[in-house]
């Protein structure tokens, strides 16, 4: 499970260090998709090929076009984790998410992906979020002091 938000940096060479605790569910090789919200998501080996595996599926059942799944192809890339727990992500994919070399990375467990987000972008999910949600308002009186 993947759950927390962790802040690095990209290096010059394009490079992530990934959090500890997330290093070894990861192993040597993990997924990395660009995603629609303007992030880029990193699966699990397992995680990823499982829903592939699901959405050769839905595309044999109708479920889903061919066009959904080479979209899924495409944007997404094979990725290394070195010995030191990094990831090298490629251009495509830090253009995509704003993430330029020596800039912040917002790292963000999904319970089973992590989201890569340049930090700015990160702070309008994260207000929009709470906006669909609505804020929660307490009521801290319950007889005690004011």
């Amino acid at each position: 499970m993947f759950v927390g938000v962790y802040e690095r940096s990209v290096d010059d060479n394009g490079r992530l260090a990934l959090p500890a605790p997330f290093r070894g569910e990861l192993g040597d090789r993990c997924y990395a998709t660009l995603d629609p919200q303007g992030c880029v998501t990193v699966r699990t080996s397992a995680t990823f090929e499982s829903e592939a595996a699901e959405m050769i599926d839905a595309v044999k059942d109708g479920r889903a076009s061919s066009a959904q799944r080479r979209n899924l192809a495409t944007s997404t890339i094979a990725v290394s984790v070195d010995k030191q727990g990094r990831i090298t992500l490629e251009d495509k994919a830090r253009r995509h998410a704003g993430l330029d070399n020596g800039t912040q990375v917002m790292i963000v467990g999904n319970l089973t992906t992590l989201e890569l987000w340049r930090p700015s972008r990160y702070r309008t999910i994260e207000a929009e979020d709470e906006l669909a949600s609505g804020p929660r308002v307490w009521d801290d009186h319950d007889g005690g002091e004011r």
